[in-house]
């Protein structure tokens, strides 16, 4: 299942890069979009193997797991990596604005923080919800204890992660950014009041 998985993220960023490779310096947005929709053709290989794995008769363990935590993020943080890389790959091949930043501070960046975690949170649901099939599948616990326990640990991250980011910046926002307000065009002050 290790290898499984490897290749699996390997042929994630692979297609990645044929994509925007097709998309930018080729010229060819058609190849570049359908090599980008094949990603997740990877996580449904993934999915594949692992149901395949365990209906042979295999224990679950630790890789197994980590299957489904890869599937479920990959569900909730895949389009936001493909759109990340685009805009880089936009700007230095065809003359893209620059990559958009998140927000330094103040409510912006509390907000930004919430939507990310809301982000995770769909990834944390997506994984345990796949592994709770996975034990319900197999139907013995010997079996799957190690599935029921990569759902503590996935219950205990997107805790910690709540906690640390968005109800942190939640209670103690950081100073905004003077440089996140808008602005004003050159030469012109602000309007009297």
């Amino acid at each position: 299942m290790v290898a499984v998985i490897a290749a699996g993220e390997i042929g994630f960023w692979v297609l990645l890069g044929a994509g925007l490779i097709a998309r930018y310096p080729l010229r060819r947005p058609r190849l570049g979009a359908a090599l980008l929709l094949g990603t997740p053709l990877i996580d449904l290989a993934i999915l594949v193997a692992t149901v395949i794995d365990l209906r042979a008769g295999a224990t679950a363990d630790f890789t197994h797991g980590l299957a489904a935590a890869y599937l479920g993020f990959s569900v909730a943080f895949g389009h936001s990596m493909i759109r990340w890389a685009d805009q880089r790959f936009a700007h230095r091949f065809a003359g893209g604005p620059p990559p958009a930043k998140p927000p330094a501070g103040g409510w912006a960046r509390t907000r930004y923080e919430w939507r990310e975690w809301g982000k995770g949170l769909l990834g944390w649901a997506v994984a345990c919800g796949l592994l709770g099939l996975g034990i319900l599948m197999v139907g013995d616990l010997d079996r799957t204890a190690e599935l029921l326990a990569w759902i503590g640990r996935l219950t205990a991250a997107i805790v910690i992660w709540l906690i640390a980011f968005p109800l942190w910046m939640t209670l103690f926002p950081k100073p905004a950014d003077p440089d996140d307000g808008p602005k004003l065009a050159p030469g012109r002050a602000p309007a009297e009041r």
